[in-house]
């Protein structure tokens, strides 16, 4: 499911079913057809990159969506139970910046 950006036409020569959303006539949801899910995640992304971070490394960016993700499938909790959740989760588990087996000279 897309909306009608220009870019995304042709994928259902890809997809076995791509439905499109035409935004530009004011259409925003057909049936079960919609972009409100990715477009809720995308605007919480985007705002934690331009608004906190202000730069993602292409060699971090699956730690930054890990991130987000946790936060969007979280985002009705308050902020409590999310930081228990967080905590929760790291037991056994350690974080590097650099990888041991890197030599920095």
């Amino acid at each position: 499911m897309t909306d009608d950006f220009p870019s995304y036409r042709g994928l259902g020569k890809e997809f076995a079913e791509h439905h499109v959303i035409n935004h530009s006539t004011k259409e925003y949801v057909r049936g079960d057809v919609h972009t409100t899910t990715i477009e809720g995640y995308f605007s919480l992304l985007k705002r934690g990159i331009i608004g906190v971070y202000h730069h993602v490394s292409k060699h971090h960016l699956h730690r930054y969506l890990s991130e987000f993700d946790f936060r969007y499938k979280r985002r009705t909790f308050d902020d409590t139970d999310r930081s228990i959740m967080a905590l929760m989760s790291i037991e056994g588990k350690r974080l590097r910046y650099r990888d041991s087996s890197v030599t920095v000279n």
